[in-house]
């Protein structure tokens, strides 16, 4: 027996199906970008901030975890103008944030994967 998710018309999901994929997403964008906040202050930072320490490389492996969600945005049925603003923001994320020093400071402060799950949710529904 496959392990595959049950989906319905067009290869769209079920809404079970949808609501644990979009609970996994938001807790990878998390994971990426909101997972550990500075002692004393609400600034907050994950993953993605982190890797783009390591120029270049980091930020690519951090977009490709990205292009995964995605991926799965687009299994879940999200329409094409939702894709092509997560699309957005995931480059944005990954060409300045590739900038040395600046990007690192970018990285903090700009949320794609954040940014891509309020798009999500607010296309689905639920906020």
């Amino acid at each position: 027996m496959s392990a595959r998710v049950a989906t319905g018309f067009a290869g769209r999901m079920e809404p079970s199906s949808r609501e644990r994929t979009l609970a996994d997403l938001d807790r990878l964008a998390d994971l990426l970008d909101t997972r550990w906040r500075i002692p004393g202050t609400n600034w907050r930072f994950g993953v993605d901030a982190l890797a783009s320490i390591v120029p270049v490389a980091g930020d690519i492996s951090t977009a490709l975890v990205s292009a995964y969600m995605i991926k799965k945005a687009r299994d879940l049925g999200a329409p094409g103008h939702v894709l092509a603003r997560m699309v957005g923001n995931v480059a944005l994320d990954t060409v300045v944030g590739s900038v040395p020093v600046l990007g690192t400071v970018f990285d903090f402060a700009f949320k794609a994967n954040r940014r891509n799950m309020t798009l999500l949710r607010r296309h689905f529904g639920r906020t």
